[in-house]
């Protein structure tokens, strides 16, 4: 397998379409040409991971986390950054980070943090904005249902818990070729009408290069009429943020307690507490303050993520229970989704989770 085929498993899960357009992800060092043999997961990548990837002889590290975040001017090893990236092109070692492209899918970061604490009935906290498109496209009636199956195949018309969705409308289509045309309907220089299928679906924004193929190859014509529309509406299953419910209602004391034992914390900072219980949570696993109001509009009794300062906990204006958890404790199974997920892909070379501990806060007591 070369990189670029490991690379197109893991856009699979998480599509770079929908990183965050202040992120760096994808493959930041390496050759998409090279052959894989081997992968190392991680949430950082340090210069230890690089090493660790050395000995275990893999060529590919894939980092939650991007080492490179913002441009370099040099490489000189000043810093640990420099040092990570020379080291890793001096061993050919590539390095792929995903990072809020992950974050944004429904089966990604959150999911992690939502599975520990046995949410259910899971929703989107902040839908991402023009992730859903519209291609309308006009074809004659014989071929319509052939070029539906092809969009659906592709992976159009999919609404939430429903697919294979479409709108059509009958009506006539007109057209005249030119002297260097080559109609397969009809005859140049001479005006044609075509009784046409309008046919109407929506598809998630990382497929419309899917669909475009798709209709180009099963579409009779020579010149394809269609229309591609960015839609307002919300996609269900991509945003940041995860809102579910526990099993059953819980006092706060006994949800911080629950909230430690199931991520292994040293503590946890939280916001006054209020002498209610918690019900529903709110998740958004890494730096979450800015999505403290969306957790108190979605009525959420709690909010877990991490990064919060000294100003943010005053939001919480005894409305909300805030609990910050710590920022790589919020991400640490993210490892495991990786490993399971390229495990049941992969069984041509060996992935393996780092056994260097990134996180850089440590705890006295």
């Amino acid at each position: 397998m070369k990189i670029r085929e490991l690379i197109a498993l893991l856009e699979e899960i998480a599509p770079l379409d929908y990183a965050e357009s202040f992120d760096n992800v994808g493959l930041l060092v390496g050759d998409r040409e090279a052959e894989v043999q081997g992968v190392l997961i991680a949430i950082d990548t340090l210069e230890a991971v690089v090493d660790e990837a050395i000995a275990k002889k893999a060529n590919v590290i894939v980092s939650f986390h991007p080492i490179i975040f913002s441009g370099l001017k040099s490489l000189t090893g000043k810093n640990y950054v420099e040092r990570v990236v020379m080291k890793a092109i001096a061993n050919d070692i590539a390095i792929y980070s995903m990072h809020t492209a992950l974050d944004n899918q429904l089966q990604g970061v959150n999911a992690t943090i939502a599975d520990k604490l046995k949410l259910t009935n899971r929703q989107v906290l902040i839908p991402q904005a023009h992730t859903i498109c519209k291609l309308v496209t006009y074809i004659p009636h014989s071929g319509a249902a052939m070029l539906r199956e092809a969009l659906f195949a592709a992976g159009a018309g999919a609404i939430g818990n429903y697919d294979c969705c479409s709108f059509n409308l009958e009506g006539a289509g007109t057209f005249k070729g030119n002297d260097f045309s080559h109609p397969t309907i009809g005859v140049r220089n001479e005006l044609h009408t075509e009784p046409e299928t309008q046919i109407g679906v929506v598809f998630p924004r990382h497929l419309q290069g899917k669909i475009l193929k798709a209709l180009r190859t099963n579409h009779p014509y020579e010149e394809i009429a269609y229309e591609v529309y960015t839609l307002e509406n919300d996609h269900q299953h991509i945003g940041l943020g995860l809102l579910g419910e526990l099993e059953k209602p819980i006092e706060e004391k006994a949800f911080l307690t629950y909230l430690q034992e199931a991520f292994a914390l040293q503590c946890i900072r939280h916001s006054a507490l209020r002498g209610k219980y918690i019900k529903k949570v709110a998740v958004l696993g890494g730096s979450g303050a800015f999505a403290i109001e969306n957790a108190k509009r979605a009525g959420a009794d709690a909010f877990v993520t991490a990064d919060l300062k000294y100003h943010d906990f005053f939001k919480a204006e005894d409305t909300i229970l805030l609990a910050d958890i710590g920022h790589y404790e919020s991400e640490q199974y993210i490892k495991n989704l990786l490993f399971d997920y390229l495990s049941k892909k992969i069984t041509t070379f060996a992935v393996s989770i780092t056994t260097v501990d990134t996180n850089p806060i440590k705890y006295y007591s």
